[in-house]
């Protein structure tokens, strides 16, 4: 276990303003040209990123419309971050968490081969994707963050794990990060900064946002309007990175089903001789059949 715990997050913003989307906000008409003139420069910096430029251009407000302020945290580019700690190969086995190196060639190659299967689905775009288990104790955790991890490989790739879990939230703590915030913190604050609930994991090119602070509503975290923009927002706004939500058993809560709704994704966690096929097949039908790509035997 490393010795050091990470409770920051990922970064601090290298540039935040707030731009009015009209510029109509009683500042002067040199004040209003020098921030419209920012944005735009800022709009163009997007439109130029190179194949391996992972910066990103998140509004923290989530309200783009016409009159809203558009605030924007520009990030520095994740491949080139250095990581405030590392995970070595004997933590990454201890938590069973593969990785390019490992001795386990048997476990890396499965979560490579279902990787590529998935990015064949997807025609190499990036994605959203529900992780959730047939029953408690099916493992989903450990399989959303392998598959997480898998994509990570890849240097020009990035990924984000984001603990959907609100009832029982494990990411951080496999994870060894002490989070201060996490997903909820961001849904219950509309200025909250997206910055703010990214934490480094001790994996190259892997992020975590943590369950968050407020956990006892979680279905109305889930079909809040935030929560629709944020995950629009993250893909949209993260063209190299791939986005994996581990979530409550499906059998336990309705979460993975309204969030499957708002992902492009679904994927079911089946334990090894832990239920009937029956079981697993009613818990394979309670997904949108337009997003549900299969399940995934764990044990």
């Amino acid at each position: 276990m490393p010795e050091q715990r990470s409770g920051q997050p990922e970064l601090d913003p290298t540039e935040a303003q707030d731009l009015n989307a009209d510029g109509n906000d009683g500042r002067s008409a040199e004040e209003q040209s020098f921030w419209l003139k920012r944005k735009e420069r800022l709009k163009q910096e997007l439109g130029h990123f190179e194949e391996d430029d992972s910066r990103m251009l998140v509004p923290s407000s989530l309200e783009l419309g016409p009159g809203a302020v558009d605030k924007y945290v520009i990030s520095k580019q994740i491949v080139r971050m250095q990581e405030p700690r590392r995970l070595t190969p004997d933590d990454l086995d201890e938590r069973r968490i593969i990785y390019p190196e490992s001795r386990n060639r048997a476990l890396v190659n499965r979560f490579r081969n279902l990787r590529t299967k998935l990015l064949e689905l997807s025609g190499g775009n990036n994605f959203t994707m529900v992780v959730s288990g047939a029953c408690s104790g099916a493992g989903s955790s450990f399989v959303a963050l392998n598959l997480a991890a898998a994509f990570a490989f890849d240097q020009a790739k990035t990924a984000l794990i984001i603990d959907c879990n609100l009832r029982e939230p494990t990411l951080h703590s496999t994870l060894d990060v002490m989070p201060e915030s996490g997903l909820t913190d961001f849904l219950d604050d509309p200025d909250f900064d997206i910055a703010r609930i990214l934490y480094p994991t001790g994996i190259p090119r892997l992020r975590l946002i943590p369950a968050g602070s407020r956990r006892e509503t979680p279905g109305e975290f889930f079909t809040s309007f935030r929560m629709k923009q944020f995950l629009q927002a993250v893909r949209r706004r993260y063209p190299d990175r791939f986005i994996v939500l581990d979530t409550a058993p499906i059998s336990d809560s309705p979460d993975a089903r309204i969030l499957t709704e708002l992902c492009d994704y679904a994927m079911l966690v089946v334990p090894h001789g832990k239920i009937s096929a029956s079981a697993a097949e009613h818990a394979a039908t309670a997904f949108n059949p337009d997003k549900f790509v299969g399940a995934v035997i764990n044990g």
